[in-house]
């Protein structure tokens, strides 16, 4: 080696977070081909391996923290709570598994007190009840700020579990519930903090008809119930994603792993009119909102349209079409025109507009 040659220093946010995934992955090299348990790595919501009889185990990390994913001068820590499960629960629910058991490991800061931590876990509690799960270990450390590492374990039938890469031309692209409106939660608290900081002492906050969005940011639901009720359709999607860091990337996600393209139609994309009210209070498009806002937790699936008939049709909305890989991923405006739609939504390693 050249003594004089420089180490190669590449900015993470050069390559961005999906990029960094996979330098990760080429370094840890191809899974061993003589492992039969496993039966999907990095490349999903969650790992999956099988546990015998035909089960499979699907395990799932994320962190959150605080600075980064959070800002606790608007987050109570209960949502705070209640919302970490979730995150990681989506991610199972994305697999088409049902969530079992938790770790979480937490880093304190100093001026975090036990009743603080004991409000976290009552968001927590809530969560394992509203999903049938339990938090069974994890870890504490001490820490700069607060950070919730947590890990999920679900189960499901080898067969019933649903990858992003199952999507087939000519099947329909379709989400439940609505979307953005994570997002819009988001910029009404940023506004009202920085009215906040500018008024101080004297400053009212004003969250009049902006409930419905703060509640979906602050503690939005994984969406368990969705996978229930095609369990009893009899319904298996050909793909399936969780949309947490917004819609376009979770398109090109599917697209990318099941080698299709992808039509949409933004009319069609599903919009509560508390996020249509915000996106008009900021002067901005409520289209971006749904496109890349992301944390909506809502699940977006491929199937043929004739399955669609088994399903109760206020559950989901169908928003495009899978199509040919040479066709690329399309958006169709409200004029008609057709465009190109970028992958976008969050990065992780992206500079943050708000500090």
């Amino acid at each position: 080696m050249d003594a004089d040659a420089q180490p190669q220093h590449t900015p993470i946010s050069d390559v961005g977070e999906f990029g960094l995934i996979a330098h990760l992955r080429d370094t840890l090299g191809p899974p061993d081909a003589n492992d039969e348990a496993l039966v999907m790595g990095i490349s999903d919501d969650a790992a999956v391996y099988r546990v015998g009889d035909g089960q499979v185990h699907v395990v799932t990390t994320d962190t959150l923290l605080e600075g980064i994913h959070f800002d606790r001068s608007f987050v109570p820590l209960e949502h705070l709570g209640f919302k970490a499960l979730s995150a990681n629960v989506s991610d199972v629910v994305a697999m088409n598994a049902r969530p079992r058991y938790a770790t979480i490991s937490l880093g304190i800061p100093e001026h975090v007190s036990v009743e603080m931590m004991r409000t976290l876990y009552e968001g927590v509690h809530q969560a394992c009840e509203a999903y049938d799960m339990r938090v069974i270990g994890g870890d504490t450390t001490g820490a700069h700020g607060l950070s919730l590492t947590v890990t999920v374990i679900g189960a499901a039938a080898e067969e019933d579990i649903v990858y992003r890469g199952g999507a087939q031309v000519g099947d329909k692209l379709c989400v439940t519930g609505d979307l953005g409106a994570s997002y819009a939660g988001l910029k009404v608290l940023l506004e009202q903090r920085k009215q906040l900081q500018d008024a101080g002492d004297d400053f009212q906050p004003d969250l009049e008809g902006h409930d419905y969005v703060i509640r979906r940011h602050l503690a939005p639901p994984a969406q368990l119930q969705t996978i229930k009720h095609w369990a009893e359709a009899g319904v298996q999607p050909h793909a399936l994603i969780d949309i947490s860091d917004g819609l376009a990337s979770e398109v090109h996600h599917i697209c990318q792993s099941s080698e299709t393209g992808a039509q949409l139609y933004a009319p069609a994309l599903p919009l509560h009119p508390g996020t249509r009210n915000a996106a008009t209070l900021f002067g901005e498009d409520v289209d971006t909102y749904a496109l890349f806002g992301g944390e909506d937790y809502e699940l977006l699936f491929a199937l043929p349209e004739d399955d669609l008939q088994a399903l109760d049709a206020t559950t989901y909305t169908v928003i495009g079409d899978v199509t040919p890989p040479d066709d690329g991923v399309q958006i169709q405006q409200p004029t008609g025109e057709n465009i190109g739609l970028q992958p976008g939504g969050f990065d992780h390693f992206d500079a943050p507009d708000d500090a």
